[in-house]
C-alpha cells in the first residue's frame, strides 16, 4: 500500500488590496510608544518629530511589504548626536520598542555599551569581546555611547579598528536582525564618520538632540522629584530656577544628568537639615519637602561662572 500523507498544505495568506494606515497606527502599538515618549520626555520637540516621521516611514514600508511591493528591509541603523543628558538612551529604548512592535526586530531589547565593552587590551582580545556583545544584542538594538572612542589613530597599538571592522560587517550582513545606534557629541561624531566612511554609508537616520531650555530643565527636575514623592516649596522652586540658570554657564554641565545630581545633593541636605533641627515627630509633608536652603547651599551660588574643577555641587 502506498502511504498517504496526512499533512495539509498551508494556504498562503492572501495579499491585501488595500491597507488602512490609521488602523495600523492604532493596532500596531506605535501610537502607544509615541505617547510614552511624549509622557516620559519633556521638550525635545525636533527629536520627537523625527521619531514620528521614522515611525510613519516604517508603517508604510510594512504595508508595502505586506502587499508585495517591498523586498528588502529598510536600513535602520542610526546616529544620535547631542550633549550628555539630552535623552539619547531613553529615546533608544523607545526606538527598540517601536521597531519590535512593527516587526523589524525579533526581541526589542536594548544593549547599551561603550568602547570598554568592545575593545580588548591585548592581541586576540577584541574580537571575542565584540562578538559576545553582538550576540547579546541580536534581535534588538545595540546602543554604542561615545562611539568615536572606538577610533584612536594616534595609538598604533590600539585595537579599536578591529572592533570597527567587525561592527561594519555585521551592520551590513545582519541588518535584518540588528539595529545599531551610535551616539555622542555632534562634532566628534562628524570627525568619526569622516575617518570611518563605512559607518556613514550604513546609517540612514541622523537625529540631533538639542540642549534643554531652563524652563524644560525645571520641569524635568519637578518630574524627577514627583516620581520619588518629593516636592519643592514655592521659594525652593525659584531657587532651583536660579540654580539652573547659573549651573548651565559652568563647566561639565550635562543637562538632565546634572539636574539629577543636583537633586540628589538637595535631598542629602534636606535629610541632614531634618535630622539636625527636628525636635519631634515629622509628618509626610516635612519629609517630602525640599526647602530653598537645600538648594541655595550649593556652591553654584558662591562661585563665578569661570572654570572650576569638577562638577559644581
Amino acid at each position: 500500500m502506498t502511504a498517504v500523507s496526512t499533512m495539509e498544505t498551508e494556504t498562503p495568506e492572501p495579499i491585501p488590496s488595500v491597507i488602512d494606515l490609521r488602523e495600523e497606527f492604532e493596532t500596531s502599538g506605535v501610537k502607544e510608544v509615541l505617547a510614552e515618549l511624549d509622557r516620559d520626555l519633556i521638550g525635545l520637540a525636533p527629536v520627537k518629530k523625527r521619531i514620528r516621521e521614522t515611525a510613519a516611514l516604517l508603517l508604510v514600508e510594512r504595508a508595502r511589504r505586506s502587499m508585495g511591493l517591498a523586498h528588502e528591509a529598510p536600513t535602520l541603523h542610526m546616529s544620535f548626536t547631542g550633549n550628555p543628558g539630552t535623552g539619547k538612551t531613553t529615546v533608544a529604548l523607545r526606538m527598540a520598542d517601536l521597531l519590535h512592535r512593527l516587526g523589524y526586530i525579533r526581541k526589542g531589547h536594548l544593549v547599551s555599551v561603550t568602547r570598554d565593552d568592545l575593545v580588548g587590551q591585548y592581541i586576540g582580545h577584541t574580537a571575542p569581546k565584540t562578538k559576545e556583545i553582538l550576540k547579546k544584542a541580536m534581535g534588538g538594538v545595540l546602543f554604542i555611547d561615545e562611539a568615536y572612542y572606538l577610533y584612536r589613530p594616534e595609538n598604533e597599538r590600539d585595537y579599536g579598528q578591529e572592533a570597527i571592522e567587525i561592527l561594519l560587517q555585521v551592520m551590513e550582513n545582519q541588518r535584518d536582525d540588528l539595529v545599531v545606534i551610535l551616539a555622542g557629541y555632534a562634532q566628534r561624531m562628524d570627525r568619526f564618520f569622516e575617518s570611518n566612511p563605512g559607518f556613514r554609508s550604513r546609517i540612514a537616520h541622523h537625529i540631533d538632540f538639542p540642549d534643554y531650555t531652563d524652563d524644560e530643565l525645571l520641569g524635568i527636575a519637578e518630574k524627577m522629584l514627583d516620581q520619588q514623592n518629593y516636592r519643592l516649596d514655592p521659594v525652593a522652586q525659584k531657587s532651583l530656577a536660579d540654580y539652573i540658570a547659573r549651573r548651565r554657564t559652568q563647566p561639565h554641565f550635562a543637562n538632565a544628568r546634572s539636574i539629577r545630581n543636583a537633586l540628589d545633593r538637595a535631598r542629602l541636605r534636606q535629610a541632614n537639615r531634618l535630622f539636625e533641627t527636628a525636635r519631634g515627630p515629622l509628618d509626610a509633608a516635612a519629609l517630602s519637602t525640599i526647602a530653598a536652603e537645600d538648594i541655595t547651599a550649593s556652591r553654584v551660588f558662591s562661585i563665578g561662572t569661570g572654570k572650576s574643577k569638577g562638577e559644581a555641587k
